[in-house]
């Protein structure tokens, strides 16, 4: 069942990549963000609404535990304690919210065909941020899935430049580049924070935080300049980037909640969304230059492969 659910997660975040392509077309980047956080905090809120007024209305079902208990263990807890908790989050969601914003920027001048292999190799990111902070070693297999995903990187951007997209002077480039650095380090800190708080804790007070960062920055930056930059349109898109998100993430929560699942696959899995969004660039954006492309999607595949039989 877990490996079901590991599946509709990855799925779903396909779709989910879909959705902000399709979002971001012709549009304003930084109001779509922000309708993306209230939306996600709009979801999450019967969670915070719980966690703040203690009613338990979730006392009994499955969702008043791990992974899905929106209030943090605090039993005999005092003050200093939760504080502590929401500074972890508010940290967290500083570096989720800066990955999201160059992402979105990179997304909406970018095909999607380039953006799913580039934010695909996350997990190698992870895995050196996990060498060089944690001092973990990596053994031949683990080595060979970094080598591998190098190695598609570099033929991605010869297949990029057919599209006019120089890896090393596209500003886009650099922005899904700086996206896959801090989702990666925000995977790194998830490993600390996780270990002291519930999932869906964090997960539903990161997205209010946001939400709060997003409208600021909003306000300060782009409504006072609105008139001079893209407009901004409705989508229906956009609410689905925040519905398709919350399911992934809630079926990716439960598949760990199995007692007999194993993160590695689970995370391997989760990074073969990148399948759906590559489908999604061909079929729905029709983008081109394809053939080099998918030669790169299944060196990055095989890569993921290597990480995860290293990493058994």
């Amino acid at each position: 069942m877990w490996l079901l659910l590991a599946f509709i997660s990855a799925g779903l975040l396909g779709l989910y990549d879909t959705s902000k392509k399709t979002a971001l077309k012709d549009n304003a980047v930084l109001p779509v963000l922000f309708l993306n956080t209230l939306f996600s905090t709009i979801i999450f809120s019967p969670f915070i609404l719980d966690s703040i007024s203690g009613a338990g209305w979730f006392a009994g079902t499955v969702l008043d535990n791990a992974p899905f208990a929106g209030h943090p263990d605090t039993s005999g807890a005092d003050e200093h304690s939760i504080l502590h908790a929401h500074a972890l989050i508010v940290i967290k969601s500083v570096i989720v919210l800066s990955s999201w914003i160059f992402g979105y920027f990179g997304m909406k001048h970018l095909p999607l065909t380039i953006v799913g292999p580039i934010n695909a190799t996350r997990p190698v990111l992870v895995l050196i941020g996990a060498l060089i902070i944690f001092g973990e070693r990596l053994n031949t297999y683990q080595w060979t899935g970094v080598l591998l995903s190098v190695i598609s990187i570099f033929l991605l951007s010869l297949s990029g430049r057919k599209e006019q997209v120089d890896f090393r002077h596209d500003k886009w480039i650099w922005c899904i580049g700086a996206a896959a650095v801090l989702g990666a380090a925000s995977g790194l800190y998830d490993k600390y924070i996780l270990g002291q708080l519930g999932p869906m804790f964090v997960q539903s007070w990161y997205n209010l935080y946001q939400f709060l960062m997003m409208g600021t920055v909003c306000l300060a930056l782009w409504y006072p300049n609105r008139r001079k930059t893209t407009p901004f349109r409705w989508s229906w898109a956009i609410p689905f980037i925040s519905i398709f998100l919350s399911l992934a993430d809630f079926a990716y929560f439960s598949a760990l909640d199995r007692p007999d699942s194993m993160i590695s696959v689970v995370s391997l899995i989760r990074r073969g969304s990148v399948i759906v969004s590559f489908a999604c660039g061909v079929l729905i954006f029709h983008e081109k230059n394809l053939r080099a492309k998918a030669l790169d999607l299944m060196l990055i595949i095989i890569g993921m492969v290597f990480i995860w039989i290293g990493s058994k």
